[in-house]
């Protein structure tokens, strides 16, 4: 006879909420179901298994030994499923009615906007949209493929990932030009660690802290470089920044580059990945095509 399963994808699915979510009353808000039927499905699936996968304490859910080994093969497994039928989907349309990209904050967007230009004649309606991410936050977008297209710094690409060099982006340390480090010369790096650090925020779920150069004592966190950007011209703190995006500031006076006695510069390599090759549609690929040639024109 032919296998025929006991548990359902979305039995799986509604198992996976309630621990991402930390709970069942969670989970139930996130999945807009009631609480008793989540229960209901968790409760029949253990039952059909007859493998305990949860254990309720207090008011959260927590994975038993088997519920962590379970859980993890279930991802596999929805995951293969979406990227099943997203191939079905892509096969019927001939064309995805939208493309999610995701850039790295650091990345010149004048190549991304040059190649959207040249795409919106071809897009055939499709809707495009820009997810920002910095940091750990563009290896979780990969990892998770959250985006059909990641423009993304070539050093936290996870592994099993190939990506397209497209450019690199020099990162400059710089503070306004009325703050007492803009007329320094030779900063010393045990010296810089006692100012104030302005730091972009890391857009993982769970972020490494020590990314980047981060050794001063003092750090105020923003969302992005244009905010960072704003504080210093207060005179507030220092902070490392492409340096494509501050050249007309430092021309203007408005903020100065340090002058340290150690390497004033840092390098990001930029690389464009596909974390869903096997399902990428025609849209993607031909917008993957026009990024390329973009930084091959330059």
């Amino acid at each position: 006879m032919p296998y025929r399963p006991r548990s359902t994808l979305e039995q799986w699915r509604i198992l996976q909420a309630v621990v991402d979510a930390g709970g069942y009353a969670q989970a139930a808000e996130l999945l807009n179901k009631s609480q008793s039927s989540l229960n209901h499905a968790v409760a029949k699936l253990q039952t059909q298994l007859g493998v305990e996968l949860l254990e309720v304490r207090g008011r959260k859910a927590y994975l038993t030994e088997a519920g962590e080994v379970m859980l993890r093969r279930s991802r596999l497994l929805t995951q293969q499923v979406e990227d099943l039928e997203l191939l079905a989907a892509n096969i019927d349309q001939g064309w995805e009615p939208e493309i999610r990209i995701a850039v790295e904050l650091a990345y010149p967007r004048r190549f991304l906007n040059e190649a959207l230009a040249a795409f919106y004649p071809l897009s055939r309606g499709s809707r495009i949209q820009l997810i920002d991410c910095v940091i750990t936050g563009t290896a979780e977008v990969i990892l998770q493929k959250r985006a059909d297209l990641v423009i993304a710094a070539s050093s936290v690409i996870p592994k099993g990932y190939l990506g397209e060099h497209l450019c690199s982006t020099r990162f400059i340390p710089v503070t306004g030009s009325n703050n007492q480090l803009a007329t320094a010369n030779q900063i010393d790096q045990n010296e810089l660690s006692q100012h104030l650090q302005l730091v972009i925020r890391d857009t993982a779920q769970k972020p490494q802290e020590n990314a980047g150069w981060l050794r001063a004592e003092q750090r105020w966190t923003v969302d992005n470089f244009f905010e960072a950007i704003e504080i210093l011209q207060l005179g507030l703190g220092f902070c490392w920044l492409p340096d494509f995006m501050v050249t007309d500031y430092i021309a203007r006076g408005t903020l100065v580059q340090l002058s340290l006695n150690q390497s004033s510069a840092r390098m990001a390599n930029l690389s464009l990945v596909a974390p869903k090759e096997e399902t990428l549609g025609p849209g993607s690929k031909q917008l993957r095509q026009l990024i390329l040639a973009a930084h091959q024109k330059s």
